[in-house]
C-alpha cells in the first residue's frame, strides 16, 4: 500500500495525522481511518478520566505536604533557644510555614484551574458524544455498506478480467485454427493449379482430343483404297 500523501505537509494537520488507514495489531488487515478516528474519540473518555485522577492525586500530595510542613513549623522543639541561633531557628520555622502556604495555594490553583475545567470538559464531552452516537452509528453503517460495495465490485472486476482473458485465449486459438485451415485450402488450390499447368496434363488432353480425328482419317484412307 503506497504511503498516503499529506494534505497539509507544512503543518501538523488533524486530517493528516488522524485519518490515514493503518494495519491492525497483527499486521494482517487494514483498519479504516474512520474507525481509527472513532476509537480515538471513544478512548478520549478514559484518557480524561485518568488525567483527572492524576491531577487529583497531585492535589492530595500538595495538600498533605503543606499540612505536614505547617505542622512541622509549629513544632516546639528547640523553642527555648535564644540569641542568634534562636533567631535563625525561628526564621527556619517561618520559612517552613511560608512554604506550606505556597504548596496549599498551588493545590488550590490545581483544583480550580486544572481539575475543575478538566472535569467540566469531560462532562460536556460525554453530552456531545451522546448527541452524536446515533449519527456516528449511521455513518458507520454507511461506511460498512460502501466498503462492502467496493469489495463486491472488486471481486466482480476480478471475475470479469478472468472471463475476458479466457475468451481472448479462445479467440486466439480459434483464429489460429482458422488461419491454418485457410493455409491448407490455399495449398490445395495451388497444387490443383500446378497439376493443371503440368505438361503431362496437356499431353493427356491433346491425346483425348486427337484420338477421334485420327480414327476418322484412318477410316477415310481405307475407303479410298477400296474404291
Amino acid at each position: 500500500m503506497p504511503e498516503q500523501q499529506l494534505l497539509k505537509p507544512s503543518e501538523w494537520s488533524y486530517c493528516d495525522y488522524f485519518w490515514a488507514d493503518k494495519k491492525d495489531s497483527q499486521g494482517n488487515n487494514t483498519v479504516s481511518g474512520f474507525e481509527i478516528l472513532l476509537q480515538k474519540q471513544l478512548k478520549g473518555k478514559q484518557m480524561q478520566k485518568e488525567m483527572a485522577e492524576f491531577v487529583r492525586e497531585r492535589i492530595k500530595i500538595e495538600e498533605e505536604y503543606a499540612k505536614n510542613l505547617s505542622k512541622l513549623s509549629q513544632n516546639s522543639l528547640a523553642a527555648q533557644e535564644e540569641g542568634t541561633l534562636g533567631e535563625a531557628w525561628a526564621q527556619l520555622k517561618k520559612s517552613l510555614a511560608d512554604e506550606a502556604e505556597v504548596h496549599l495555594k498551588f493545590s488550590s490553583k490545581l483544583q480550580s484551574e486544572v481539575e475543575k475545567p478538566l472535569l467540566n470538559f469531560r462532562e460536556n464531552f460525554k453530552k456531545d458524544m451522546k448527541k452524536c452516537d446515533h449519527h456516528i452509528a449511521d455513518l458507520r453503517k454507511q461506511l460498512a455498506s460502501r466498503y462492502a460495495a467496493v469489495e463486491k465490485a472488486r471481486k466482480a472486476l476480478t471475475e470479469r478480467q478472468k472471463d475476458l482473458e479466457m475468451k481472448t485465449q479462445q479467440l486466439e486459438v480459434k483464429l489460429s485454427n482458422k488461419t491454418e485451415e485457410e493455409i491448407k485450402k490455399a495449398r490445395r488450390k495451388s497444387t490443383q493449379a500446378g497439376e493443371y499447368l503440368c505438361p503431362s496434363s496437356h499431353l493427356q488432353c491433346a491425346h483425348v482430343y486427337r484420338q477421334p480425328f485420327e480414327e476418322k482419317q484412318k477410316l477415310h484412307v481405307e475407303q479410298v483404297k477400296e474404291s
